[in-house]
C-alpha cells in the first residue's frame, strides 16, 4: 500500500479511537512505522502534526459532547484523555477562545475551533446557499425523545421514519412539501444524553384532517445555510451528521438559537403499473440551519 493509502487508513482508525489512549508508539505500530518516521510521513501527506491532529480532534469532540448531551464536564474531560478537568479547561480555551462551561452555555454557537475529521474533508463537501426564508406558518405533531450522542445517527433515521409514517397515516396530507423541525439540547437529567424535539409538519391549507395533537407554529423569518440531499433514506442523518461536523467548521458561521428545518420535496411517483421503475427509497431534502451572518 502506499504511503498515503497508509495514512488515510489511519485517519479511519484515529477516528473510532480518539476515547482511548493513544500513545504515539501505539499508533506507530498499528502502520508498522517507527514514531518518527510516522510523524514525517503524516505530516507530508496531511500538512498537520500528529499528536497536534488527535489533540484537535478530541477537543473538537469534547465541544460536541458539551453541546449536545449533559455529561458533566470532569467525565468528558476523563473521556478524552486530558489529565484533570483543569488541564482539559485550559487547552479547550485555547482552542476555542472560550471555557467549556461559556461554550456549553451560550444560546448561540460559533463553530470557530472545531477540527473536521480530515478523512472527511477527501470526498465531494456539501455545498451551502446562504439564504432568507420568509416567515412561514406550519401545522404539525411534536414529539420528542432521549439518546446517546453515540446512539444518535441510527435513533434519529429510524424515529424519522416512524414519526413520519404516523403523520401522513393520520393527516392523509397531500402536500407538495413537508416540514421536519427538529431542535436538540442536553438532556435535563445529567446522565449524558442528548434531547430532541422533532416535529412533522405541513402548511395548514394542505392539512384536511386536524389531529387533536396537532399545533400551529410559526417560523420567523431569518437566515439559513441550506445544504441540498438527495438519495437513500438511511444516509440523510449521515448527511446531517457531516453538516454539524465538517461543513459548519469549514464555514466558520455561527448557529443562532432556532429549529433545523428539513425541507421534503414530494416528486410525483412514476407509475408502476406501467413498468416504470418507483424511487419510494429516495429522499429529496433541503436541509437549512439558522445562522447569523
Amino acid at each position: 500500500m502506499n504511503k498515503s493509502g497508509t495514512i488515510c487508513d489511519l485517519l479511519n482508525w484515529l477516528e473510532e479511537n480518539l476515547d482511548r489512549p493513544l500513545s504515539l508508539d501505539e499508533v506507530a505500530a498499528r502502520v508498522g512505522y517507527s514514531k518518527w518516521h510516522l510523524q514525517r510521513k503524516f505530516k507530508e501527506t496531511t500538512g498537520q502534526v500528529l499528536g497536534a491532529y488527535i489533540r484537535a480532534r478530541r477537543l473538537s469532540n469534547a465541544a460536541m459532547a458539551l453541546r449536545l448531551t449533559s455529561k458533566p464536564l470532569a467525565a468528558i474531560a476523563l473521556q478524552y484523555h486530558f489529565e484533570s478537568q483543569q488541564s482539559f479547561n485550559r487547552a479547550f480555551k485555547k482552542q476555542f477562545l472560550q471555557t467549556p462551561a461559556l461554550y456549553r452555555r451560550s444560546m448561540k454557537w460559533d463553530f470557530y475551533g472545531l477540527e473536521p475529521p480530515l478523512r472527511g474533508r477527501t470526498g465531494a463537501v456539501p455545498q451551502s446557499d446562504i439564504i432568507t426564508l420568509p416567515e412561514l406558518q406550519l401545522e404539525g405533531i411534536t414529539q420528542s425523545y432521549t439518546c446517546t450522542l453515540e446512539q444518535l445517527s441510527l435513533c434519529r433515521t429510524q424515529l424519522r421514519q416512524r414519526f413520519w409514517g404516523q403523520f401522513l397515516d393520520e393527516a392523509q396530507s397531500d402536500a407538495p412539501v413537508l416540514y421536519g423541525l427538529s431542535y436538540s439540547r442536553p438532556a435535563s437529567v445529567k446522565n449524558g444524553e442528548n434531547e430532541v424535539w422533532y416535529t412533522t409538519a405541513a402548511e395548514p391549507q394542505y392539512l384536511p384532517v386536524k389531529l387533536e395533537n396537532m399545533e400551529m407554529f410559526k417560523l420567523n423569518a431569518g437566515d439559513y445555510a441550506q445544504f441540498t440531499y438527495a438519495g437513500p433514506t438511511e444516509g440523510l442523518q449521515r448527511f446531517i451528521m457531516d453538516l454539524y461536523g465538517i461543513c459548519l467548521p469549514l464555514l466558520q458561521v455561527v448557529r443562532r438559537e432556532g429549529y433545523d428545518i428539513e425541507r421534503f420535496q414530494r416528486l410525483p411517483q412514476p407509475d408502476a403499473d406501467a413498468g416504470q421503475e418507483t424511487d419510494a427509497d429516495i429522499v429529496h431534502c433541503d436541509y437549512l440551519i439558522p445562522i447569523m451572518r
